[in-house]
């Protein structure tokens, strides 16, 4: 969570009436030296008010893929059965939590946001970040094999023991790509897309964010080709 001030207060409105609604849960708040505005104080001010809301400093984040790991691992340390992953900033909807807990809670062991099924969108973006995610699915299924139908969303949750499996894996990702990375490894478990709405994304992924992705998706798929595929399983 980085720069989030402006957002800060409808995204706690949503997050606490998700949280009635579905008897509770406790949201983390991960937040590292990336952020430059007031977001830590007001996360710092929200978690000495209820404590369903955890803040986590963590300044010896390198890159994004530290910072959600750091959060799995603080779900992890506090026993909690499911997690899931989101973004801030209402780019990812607080509503569509319910879905994934019924899934997680209905034999699934990951389920996946998915922007391009139906009943999923992308309302209000950039164009050149539609194209990114969608020629990146596009891409990442035609070299790596895989078959989802998005392959860049970060809205996604899983049971413990299949997060257990993963924090301690050496992903090769430092930026976006570690979406498409957990996709790929983790496409042995029993899974499912859900559809989201991704609302107003940044327009801008760093040049070295892509050649990251470009870095690592090459990298497995000569690994595929070598028939040394890699899958957590």
């Amino acid at each position: 969570m980085a720069n989030e001030e402006k957002d800060f207060v409808p995204l706690v409105k949503e997050l606490t009436k998700t949280l009635e609604e579905n008897s509770g849960g406790t949201v983390y708040f991960i937040i590292d030296e990336v952020s430059k505005d007031d977001t830590f104080l007001l996360c710092q001010e929200l978690s000495a008010k209820d404590i369903r809301f955890k803040t986590i400093w963590a300044p010896e984040n390198k890159n994004v893929v530290d910072a959600y790991i750091r959060g799995y691992k603080e779900a992890l340390l506090n026993k909690h059965d499911i997690i899931i992953e989101m973004d801030a900033g209402l780019s990812h909807q607080p509503e569509a939590i319910p879905a994934f807990l019924a899934k997680l809670n209905n034999g699934y062991e990951c389920v996946f946001g998915s922007r391009f099924i139906k009943g999923g969108s992308m309302p209000d973006t950039n164009i050149k970040r539609y194209l990114l995610s969608k020629v990146g699915t596009i891409l990442a299924n035609l070299l790596l094999g895989t078959r989802m139908h998005d392959m860049t969303s970060g809205f996604q949750g899983f049971h413990s023991y299949i997060v257990k499996q993963f924090v301690e894996y050496p992903l090769l990702s430092k930026a976006h790509f570690y979406q498409t990375e957990l996709r790929y490894l983790l496409r042995n478990k029993k899974h499912i897309e859900i559809p989201i709405q991704y609302q107003a994304p940044s327009p801008r992924v760093s040049k070295n964010a892509i050649q990251n992705s470009f870095d690592v998706l090459f990298f497995y798929f000569f690994e595929r080709l070598k028939n040394k595929s890699r899958v957590i399983e």
